[in-house]
């Protein structure tokens, strides 16, 4: 055994001082311009594929178990008549498996139907092995997670609905300023357009090429074009009725207009004119003055006098 043992060793030993030779000859040769294309070429064996089908029966016959039906629950059954094209007159293809596999539609109602044929054959057999197939009212089923884990999912889904609903409140916010700056521009714009009208109508009548006032009016109808209506009926009943006694008044003390400045300085003929002189009225004699009863007038003792009449009470 162990004359073997080095016998590998020295045949590993060999081998490796062959392979560093051959690669230090293999340089030799590369710089001499020995190797030409073609040398070292690996060669693809073709794959030996086996077919051993006594070995396959073998495995199968090994997994393959005679127990009873309620423990292995498998059925294989061929699709329900198909009563929708049975009434419309139409031959049933998929029965010939002659089954359309890019027909979306045609495939899944052969699954469908399928599914019911199963169905129908297997209550049967449950209900023959005494198998519930109902669940009954009491029945509480373990849930693959926590209560805990469900609560946080919950609270994360309230979060997000409350994100969502302030993102849609905040969009809604946005657009209605977005509406009445829009609107103010709109204003803005048409005051100066206005304006613009008015300054345009000012300098023509500045130069003479008008002599119509009508654009100072124009505020004024705008303002009282809503209640229009409203005040016709109100200048009716004051034409008919005439100026108020306020009105009059006013117009009495102050006039209709023109020059008011110096309206109530003294002339030398209302220097003159002493007829409205009153000497009680003047000298503040009559009801109108600060004296009492009898002319008298009430005055208030001195501080001196005050002091004494203290002192003795």
């Amino acid at each position: 055994m162990e004359l073997v043992e080095e016998d590998e060793l020295l045949s590993e030993e060999s081998e490796d001082e062959n392979s560093e030779m051959s690669d230090s000859a293999l340089q030799d040769a590369f710089a001499k311009g020995l190797l030409k294309p073609g040398m070292n070429v690996l060669v693809e064996k073709p794959k030996q594929f086996a077919n051993n089908v006594d070995a396959m029966k073998q495995c199968l016959a090994d997994l393959k178990k005679d127990l009873p039906w309620v423990e292995r629950l498998d059925l294989t059954n061929p699709p329900v008549e198909d009563v929708l094209a049975k009434m419309g007159g139409k031959k049933e293809s998929e029965s010939n498996g002659e089954v359309n596999a890019n027909d979306d539609f045609q495939r899944e109602m052969y699954f469908y139907r399928q599914a019911q044929a199963t169905v129908l054959e297997a209550l049967p057999l449950l209900k023959k092995n005494c198998i519930a197939t109902k669940r009954p009212d009491d029945y509480f089923a373990e849930m693959a997670k926590s209560d805990q884990h469900m609560q946080k999912i919950r609270k994360k889904l309230l979060s997000k609905q409350a994100i969502m609903e302030r993102s849609e409140k905040a969009k809604k916010l946005r657009e209605q300023r977005k509406f009445g700056k829009k609107v103010q521009v709109e204003v803005i714009q048409r005051r100066q357009k206005e304006k613009k009208a008015m300054m345009t109508a000012v300098k023509k009548y500045q130069k003479g090429m008008t002599d119509k006032l009508d654009f100072l009016d124009g505020d004024e109808r705008e303002r009282n074009a809503p209640a229009k209506g409203a005040s016709q009926k109100s200048k009716k009943t004051l034409n008919k009725k005439g100026p108020s006694a306020k009105r009059k008044y006013k117009d009495q003390k102050f006039g209709f207009g023109g020059k008011k400045s110096g309206k109530k300085w003294n002339t030398k003929e209302s220097h003159n004119d002493v007829s409205s002189f009153r000497a009680k009225v003047a000298n503040a004699k009559g009801p109108k003055g600060k004296k009492g009863k009898g002319g008298k007038q009430n005055k208030r003792p001195g501080k001196s006098v005050r002091r004494k009449m203290k002192a003795r009470s």
